[in-house]
């Protein structure tokens, strides 16, 4: 498996548009460069681009969303980091033949899907209590942002 790069790094946030009021003039942007809704997620996310790397802050649309299970025992703060890789299916089968654990969606699929890509998570118990995901989104659409 090759990572291709940092792909994202997640920021919980209890409010997004109070998030946005404070992370924006330090990342020098006035609005993010992609905003969205993951109903199956149940997350609203906010992504800058800080160089290549995606930065986002992410809230809960469900009181018993992970996003707001993760704020009750941890707080806000940094919920996940992001690798982009070239197919996740086959990172996930290589990673998993090597004993590292994957978080099933409520369907029990690891590969979870977005717009034209797919995403799993790693465990945190693998990797030092992080959370990561693994992501094969070419973001074409960005890459002529100014």
């Amino acid at each position: 498996m090759k990572v291709n790069k940092i792909d994202h790094i997640c920021i919980a946030v209890r409010n997004l548009e109070e998030a946005k009021k404070v992370w924006e003039p330090l990342l020098g942007k006035s609005g993010p460069d992609d905003a969205y809704a993951d109903e199956r997620e149940r997350i609203n996310v906010v992504r800058y681009w800080v160089g290549d790397v995606g930065f986002e802050l992410m809230e809960s649309t469900a009181p018993d969303g992970d996003v707001a299970k993760f704020i009750e025992k941890r707080g806000e703060g940094v919920m996940l980091i992001s690798f982009n890789v070239d197919n996740t299916r086959e990172a996930v089968e290589e990673l998993k033949s090597s004993d590292y654990p994957f978080i099933p969606d409520k369907r029990g699929e690891i590969a979870r899907p977005f717009r034209d890509c797919e995403f799993a998570f790693i465990h945190p118990k693998k990797l030092n209590g992080v959370l990561t995901e693994l992501i094969d989104y070419k973001w074409e659409e960005f890459k002529e942002r100014g």
